[in-house]
């Protein structure tokens, strides 16, 4: 599954971080870093991520391909 983030969107909540820690990374400087082509074992927890998103930055699967035309 691949996953892209509306950087300009995501304002830190940092939930995604809570949900998929290895997926989502906070850092001060560079803000939300992220893992684009989620594992196999990690595709649950980045859904419910992306629902639990204030923002709805995280665009998930068939979403990725939708937002990127």
């Amino acid at each position: 599954m691949q996953i892209v983030v509306d950087l300009t969107r995501c304002q830190g909540y940092a939930q995604c971080v809570f949900l998929a820690p290895q997926v989502f990374e906070l850092h001060e400087e560079e803000g939300l870093l992220y893992t684009p082509a989620v594992p196999a074992d990690q595709v649950e927890r980045v859904r419910q991520a992306a629902v639990a998103c204030p923002v709805r930055a995280i665009l998930v699967g068939e979403e990725v391909s939708a937002g990127a035309r």
